[in-house]
């Protein structure tokens, strides 16, 4: 690397991470696919929603894992660049004793959680409580069972090495995913299904954690100091900063299974999951790249002046309204016949369900910029209330509207929500980490930014009238003018976006980055 912990050893850190995110991502996205497909065809739509409720539950009790591994990750930067091996060393074997604790609380709520699943499920058809109760147990052992492993990933994260953790996410899931269909097609049995997951699961975790102190081998040491008081009051303040963080992100983004399964029917769980599989599909190719510079950005706040880091905070952000309204307007022209055309007309979700849900989409792209910002920077505690409102407010209205609105009614409250931090968030960024630097361009950049992405969308909605009129309303889908739509879209975007923005300090950033790659 060039010069330890300088800018173009992150580039090169954030390129490399990048580069096996993206291979990673098409690999599994394909096969989570054709997993989908082959699922629909041999079991029912019934257990689809069982497995998407199950994942939001277990989702929501790792809220349990407090925050720990941000604040953890976040310490671990500058021992880590610094190479101060004795305090990473503590720091590690602090990061264990408490993921083992974590372990045992996820366990323990999910036992008690136990009794109250035939209330969440509605509508379960033929499938008995014992059945559902066994299916949980088996999801809320490969939640339980991560902990034992996961931190250990900390160390390669601190060294901007994300890749190795996607490469043995994406590995895994070939595996997995392989062997499922092969046990679908054979046996059709949910059982063998969920067995064979957690199988292949608990396998990866052997290696990986055997692997890993071999690559690490101060995870080994037995000869570690405790930390000192000073640093583990720190860790644990901003913990305790990140509680309320991950009680809200929870109430707001883990419910929406629940609420869904108990006001409506499980087997609508089944629909939401496949609008999710294809969003999220896509949303990782971004998310790719905001992953892979987190690490970076921990480095660039610990070791760069306050104005290089607002400049790349900008870059950032620029990226984030590029990615964000690109996506945003091809999923709300194209998603519904996407859906149509790779799992029938008989999945497809209300028109405004699917709009509403696409609105959070686009506002997210906002807060993951901010939230992964200040999470680089360390700023947990001015907001530590924020996410508790945040989750209260979505709890709040999706049950006031989910009996009139339906599905709508429960995305009035993700959306409502999520704009709360939309408008909060940049005051406490500023405050914390640009002090003194205005913040009325970053409002004038949003404007802008929301309006090249609207006009965008009229007329890509116009156009999609044009070319698939059927679209919308059930009518039969034409693969070619799908394509030819997809591909107008991207024109008109791209047109207008550059048009707009092409000559900002950020995107020539952008331009001059990636022809510096090309010419390498």
């Amino acid at each position: 690397m060039e010069g330890h912990g300088g800018a173009p050893s992150r580039v090169r850190a954030a390129g490399i991470n990048i580069l096996f995110g993206y291979a990673g991502t098409v690999i599994t996205a394909l096969l989570s696919f054709i997993l989908r497909k082959i699922f629909i065809l041999h079991l029912d739509g019934t257990l689809l929603g069982v497995n998407g409720l199950y994942t939001g539950i277990l989702s929501m009790l790792s809220m349990a894992e407090l925050g720990v591994g941000t604040a953890f990750q976040f310490a671990l930067y500058r021992p880590v660049a610094e190479k101060e091996t004795e305090t990473v060393k503590s720091y590690m074997a602090m990061y264990a004793r408490v993921y083992r604790v974590v372990a045992a609380a996820i366990a323990l709520l999910g036992l008690a959680l136990t009794p109250f699943l035939p209330v969440l499920i509605r509508n379960p058809g033929s499938h008995s409580v014992r059945d559902l109760t066994l299916y949980y147990f088996i999801f809320l052992f490969n939640t339980v069972s991560t902990y034992f492993v996961s931190y250990k990933y900390a160390l390669a994260n601190a060294e901007q090495r994300n890749y190795i953790q996607t490469n043995v996410v994406t590995l895994t899931k070939f595996v997995t995913v392989l062997l499922q269909i092969a046990v679908l097609v054979l046996t059709e049995n949910f059982y063998a299904f969920l067995l064979t997951d957690a199988l292949v699961q608990l396998a990866q975790k052997i290696v990986v954690s055997v692997w890993m102190n071999h690559r690490y081998p101060l995870l080994r040491d037995r000869d570690v100091k405790p930390l000192d008081q000073t640093k583990r009051m720190e860790v644990w303040t901003k913990t305790r900063s990140l509680l309320m963080h991950r009680i809200g992100d929870a109430l707001r983004l883990q419910t929406d299974a629940m609420l869904i399964s108990a006001f409506i029917e499980v087997a609508a769980v089944g629909l939401v999951d496949n609008y999710l599989l294809v969003v999220n599909t896509i949303a990782n190719f971004v998310n790719i790249i905001f992953n892979s510079v987190i690490s970076g950005f921990g480095n660039l706040i610990a070791t760069e002046e306050e104005e290089k880091q607002h400049a790349m905070f900008r870059v950032y952000r620029f990226f984030a309204a590029y990615a964000y309204g690109f996506s945003f307007v091809g999923f709300f022209v194209l998603l519904t016949p996407l859906i149509s055309l790779l799992f029938g007309a008989e999945w497809v979700l209300p028109a405004l369900a699917v709009q509403l849900f696409l609105l959070d989409y686009y506002f997210k792209g906002e807060r993951v910029v901010l939230s992964n910002y200040k999470t680089a920077a360390g700023v947990f505690e001015p907001d530590r209330y924020l996410a508790l409102l945040q989750g209260l407010v979505n709890l709040v209205i999706s049950v006031a509207l989910v009996r009139p609105l339906g599905l709508a009614g429960i995305y009035v409250g993700t959306l409502v929500s999520g704009l709360i931090a939309n408008v909060t968030k940049p005051v406490i960024i500023y405050r914390s980490c640009f002090d003194g630097l205005s913040l009325k361009q970053y409002y004038l950049d949003n404007v802008k930014y929301m309006a090249v992405t609207g006009a965008a969308l009229v007329l890509s909605v116009f156009l999609r009238g044009l070319l698939m009129p059927g679209a919308m309303t059930g009518g039969r889908i034409s693969v070619p003018f799908f394509v030819l739509t997809a591909a107008v879209i991207t024109v008109i975007f791209h047109v207008l976006f550059f048009l707009c923005f092409g000559r900002t300090k950020e995107c020539g950033y952008l331009v001059e980055l990636i022809r510096r790659r090309v010419r390498r």
